[in-house]
């Protein structure tokens, strides 16, 4: 009798999955709000530390993990959902790990769930070809930090992070690109960026939405991290590492002026968002860390609301070629609303928080090198370029006979979207009041 009602309880639970997930996500997201009411000292407990950035960054995992569910309930198959479940657990414990080995695997670990997502719910073949470029971009750039973490554990007598370390102050310079190396392919920087637009074009909507919202900002926190655990100081490899970041962030916002794919060029325009993010963690004083928090937390739900209007369109007009999605603004003007929201977001319009990140990470720029500052301006300059590109040639103009069959956004397509907006517009209105 226990039996059968146990198995029939497993069986709806099973098929409410999907359900049950949402519920879960949704709960654990107002939880995750009580997080962020702490001060700036560390919370730490066994294994289990929390800092303000691993706070924001848990509430980001499951918040996004939530809107994945909210924007996709045609997908309710267990695996898919499971894969969720899972790649969200990997996210919060890689961000709450205290000890640097087991940081090490669930930063790893999280990579898994992710492949999933592109191979088994990819459009196209080449999505094999995307998930190799991106474990063996990932995977083998973090090889030697693996090796440099034993080394560090074995040195200090210690695997706890918020313990400072006896190893010398100033690295040697090949400890030095190991130690970031890992990060910086995870955010990407540029020149080691190839595998994320390629991954981005072949992965589904939720995999574009988790690539470009959190996994991203696994880089950046491991930086943070680093910076702590080896009291690192600005040397002439982070002042290299810069100037590649600010320039790369300059030619690939070009780049975006270039794209023909949709998703190719919200996919670049976060590259050149994380050049602001790595730029500020390496410089490590209180603008350049402050600007990357804040630049990381408004990218999360940015980028992933522009993947979201990408894939809706797409439904609308069935191509991704930029030329005939035009007229938008026509047919379908709440989604052109959507766009011009979320490109003036994109953009750092005022008084939106990207732009305090950019005025911040100016600041920090300026106090090193005043030319590297000057490159930041002309990238902020032309990340408006081509955010009024974007919305310009796929909204404005004739439509194109390919939209003829769209139908209006549906209701969890326009909460979804509704969704994205609330978080920041409540630290906009936040940030004012400070």
């Amino acid at each position: 009798m226990y039996t059968l009602i146990s198995c029939l309880i497993g069986s709806c639970v099973f098929f409410y999955l999907w359900e049950v997930a949402s519920t879960c996500f949704l709960l654990a997201s107002f939880l995750s709000l009580g997080l962020l009411c702490q001060n700036f000292s560390v919370n730490q407990d066994m294994i289990f530390w929390g800092n303000y950035l691993s706070n924001l960054l848990i509430f980001l995992s499951v918040v996004l993990c939530f809107l994945c569910l909210i924007t996709t309930p045609y997908e309710k198959s267990g695996t898919y959902v499971i894969n969720l479940f899972m790649l969200s657990i990997f996210l919060s414990l890689s961000f709450s790990m205290s000890n640097m080995i087991l940081f090490y695997v669930f930063f790893e670990a999280s990579l898994i769930p992710t492949l999933l997502l592109i191979i088994g719910w990819g459009y196209q073949p080449e999505r094999l070809q995307a998930g190799t470029y991106m474990m063996l971009y990932t995977v083998g750039a973090s090889l030697p930090l693996f090796i440099l973490l034993i080394w560090r554990c074995m040195s200090s007598g210690t695997m706890d992070m918020c313990i400072q370390s006896s190893l010398p102050v100033s690295l040697p310079l090949i400890l030095v690109i190991f130690l970031y190396g890992a990060f910086l392919v995870k955010l990407p920087m540029y020149s080691v960026h190839l595998w994320l637009p390629k991954a981005h074009v072949e992965a589904p909507l939720v995999g574009s939405m988790i690539l470009a919202g959190i996994l991203l900002k696994l880089g950046g926190y491991g930086i943070f991290l680093m910076n702590k655990s080896f009291s690192m100081t600005p040397s002439i490899v982070g002042l290299v590492v810069v100037g590649v970041s600010i320039w790369g962030g300059l030619l690939v916002s070009f780049m975006c002026l270039r794209q023909v794919d949709i998703k190719a060029l919200v996919a670049y325009s976060s590259v050149s968002h994380m050049g602001i993010v790595s730029s500020g963690l390496i410089l490590n004083n209180t603008w350049g860390v402050t600007s990357a928090v804040i630049t990381m937390l408004a990218h999360g739900f940015s980028s992933s609301a522009l993947f979201c209007l990408a894939y809706f369109s797409y439904s609308k007009s069935h191509t991704r070629n930029i030329p005939y999605m035009k007229g938008l603004l026509q047919l379908y003007p709440i989604l052109s609303l959507r766009w011009f929201i979320f490109c003036c977001i994109n953009m750092a319009a005022p008084p939106t928080l990207n732009l305090v990140g950019e005025l911040f990470i100016s600041v920090a720029l300026w106090k090193i090198s005043w030319p590297i500052a000057v490159v930041m301006g002309l990238m902020v300059f032309l990340s408006a370029a081509y955010n009024m590109y974007l919305y310009t040639s796929i909204n404005h103009g004739f439509h194109s006979n390919y939209l003829s069959g769209g139908s209006p956004l549906l209701s969890y397509e326009n909460l979804s979207l509704v969704l994205h907006l609330m978080p920041l517009l409540f630290l906009i209105k936040g940030s004012l009041l400070l």
